[in-house]
Protein backbone atom coordinates (compact mmCIF):
# COMPACT_ATOMS: atom_id res chain seq x y z
CA UNK A 1 0.00 0.00 0.00
CA UNK A 2 1.47 3.36 -1.00
CA UNK A 3 0.93 6.47 1.07
CA UNK A 4 -1.48 8.95 -0.41
CA UNK A 5 -0.13 12.21 -1.79
CA UNK A 6 -0.87 15.27 0.29
CA UNK A 7 -3.65 17.35 -1.26
CA UNK A 8 -2.46 20.20 -3.46
CA UNK A 9 -2.91 23.58 -1.81
CA UNK A 10 -4.40 25.20 -4.91
CA UNK A 11 -4.77 28.94 -5.30
CA UNK A 12 -5.80 31.59 -2.80
CA UNK A 13 -8.43 34.05 -3.97
CA UNK A 14 -7.76 37.79 -3.65
CA UNK A 15 -10.79 39.41 -2.05
CA UNK A 16 -9.70 42.77 -0.69
CA UNK A 17 -9.24 45.93 -2.75
CA UNK A 18 -5.84 46.52 -1.16
CA UNK A 19 -4.57 43.21 -2.53
CA UNK A 20 -5.52 44.27 -6.05
CA UNK A 21 -3.91 47.70 -5.60
CA UNK A 22 -0.77 46.07 -4.24
CA UNK A 23 -0.52 43.77 -7.28
CA UNK A 24 -0.95 46.78 -9.58
CA UNK A 25 2.35 48.13 -8.21
CA UNK A 26 4.18 44.99 -9.28
CA UNK A 27 5.49 43.64 -12.57
CA UNK A 28 3.17 43.51 -15.59
CA UNK A 29 3.00 41.42 -18.72
CA UNK A 30 0.44 42.26 -21.40
CA UNK A 31 -1.10 39.79 -23.79
CA UNK A 32 -3.92 39.98 -26.34
CA UNK A 33 -6.64 38.62 -24.05
CA UNK A 34 -5.46 40.00 -20.70
CA UNK A 35 -2.83 41.83 -18.73
CA UNK A 36 -1.12 40.01 -15.85
CA UNK A 37 0.08 41.88 -12.77
CA UNK A 38 2.26 40.12 -10.19
CA UNK A 39 3.97 41.07 -6.96
CA UNK A 40 5.84 39.17 -4.26
CA UNK A 41 4.12 39.03 -0.86
CA UNK A 42 5.42 37.69 2.42
CA UNK A 43 3.82 35.16 4.76
CA UNK A 44 1.65 33.57 2.05
CA UNK A 45 2.52 29.97 1.28
CA UNK A 46 -0.22 29.71 -1.37
CA UNK A 47 -0.22 31.96 -4.47
CA UNK A 48 -3.08 34.45 -4.60
CA UNK A 49 -5.03 35.17 -7.77
CA UNK A 50 -7.56 37.84 -8.63
CA UNK A 51 -9.56 38.63 -11.74
CA UNK A 52 -11.09 41.86 -12.94
CA UNK A 53 -12.91 42.94 -16.08
CA UNK A 54 -13.95 46.59 -16.45
CA UNK A 55 -17.29 47.84 -17.73
CA UNK A 56 -15.70 49.34 -20.82
CA UNK A 57 -14.93 45.79 -21.94
CA UNK A 58 -18.59 45.02 -22.67
CA UNK A 59 -21.99 44.37 -21.18
CA UNK A 60 -22.45 42.01 -18.24
CA UNK A 61 -22.92 38.75 -20.20
CA UNK A 62 -19.74 39.46 -22.17
CA UNK A 63 -17.80 40.37 -19.01
CA UNK A 64 -19.02 37.20 -17.29
CA UNK A 65 -17.98 35.07 -20.27
CA UNK A 66 -14.53 36.67 -20.20
CA UNK A 67 -14.25 35.94 -16.47
CA UNK A 68 -15.31 32.31 -16.94
CA UNK A 69 -12.72 31.76 -19.68
CA UNK A 70 -9.96 33.39 -17.65
CA UNK A 71 -10.88 31.40 -14.52
CA UNK A 72 -10.59 28.19 -16.55
CA UNK A 73 -7.20 29.34 -17.87
CA UNK A 74 -6.08 30.04 -14.28
CA UNK A 75 -7.02 26.49 -13.29
CA UNK A 76 -5.19 25.09 -16.33
CA UNK A 77 -1.99 26.97 -15.41
CA UNK A 78 -2.13 26.61 -11.61
CA UNK A 79 1.18 24.70 -11.46
CA UNK A 80 3.02 27.72 -12.93
CA UNK A 81 2.05 30.11 -10.11
CA UNK A 82 4.67 30.58 -7.41
CA UNK A 83 4.09 30.68 -3.66
CA UNK A 84 4.49 34.04 -1.92
CA UNK A 85 3.16 35.93 -4.96
CA UNK A 86 -0.14 37.61 -5.80
CA UNK A 87 -1.40 37.73 -9.39
CA UNK A 88 -4.19 39.79 -10.95
CA UNK A 89 -5.58 39.17 -14.42
CA UNK A 90 -7.19 42.17 -16.10
CA UNK A 91 -9.42 40.78 -18.82
CA UNK A 92 -9.74 42.25 -22.29
CA UNK A 93 -12.42 41.83 -24.92
CA UNK A 94 -10.20 39.65 -27.13
CA UNK A 95 -10.53 36.89 -24.53
CA UNK A 96 -13.95 36.14 -26.05
CA UNK A 97 -12.67 35.33 -29.53
CA UNK A 98 -9.23 33.78 -29.02
CA UNK A 99 -9.02 29.99 -28.96
CA UNK A 100 -8.84 28.72 -25.39
CA UNK A 101 -5.53 26.95 -26.03
CA UNK A 102 -4.01 30.30 -27.02
CA UNK A 103 -5.32 31.95 -23.84
CA UNK A 104 -3.73 29.19 -21.74
CA UNK A 105 -0.40 29.38 -23.58
CA UNK A 106 -0.41 33.20 -23.30
CA UNK A 107 -1.04 32.92 -19.56
CA UNK A 108 1.81 30.47 -19.01
CA UNK A 109 4.18 32.69 -21.01
CA UNK A 110 3.02 35.80 -19.11
CA UNK A 111 3.71 34.06 -15.78
CA UNK A 112 7.21 33.17 -16.98
CA UNK A 113 7.70 36.76 -18.16
CA UNK A 114 6.80 38.36 -14.83
CA UNK A 115 9.25 36.06 -13.04
CA UNK A 116 12.11 36.53 -15.52
CA UNK A 117 14.92 38.82 -14.51
CA UNK A 118 14.75 42.12 -16.33
CA UNK A 119 17.80 42.89 -18.43
CA UNK A 120 17.40 46.66 -18.14
CA UNK A 121 15.31 48.24 -15.39
CA UNK A 122 12.41 50.40 -16.50
CA UNK A 123 11.72 48.59 -19.79
CA UNK A 124 8.27 47.37 -20.65
CA UNK A 125 7.85 43.63 -20.97
CA UNK A 126 4.99 43.24 -23.41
Amino acid sequence: MTPAEPPKAGLRRLTKRGEYLNAARGVRAGRTAFSLQAIAVENQAVPGVGLTVTKKTGNSPERNRIKRRLRAALRACDEHFRPQHDYVLVGRRDALTLPFSRVVSDLSSAIAKVHAKRATPGTRDE
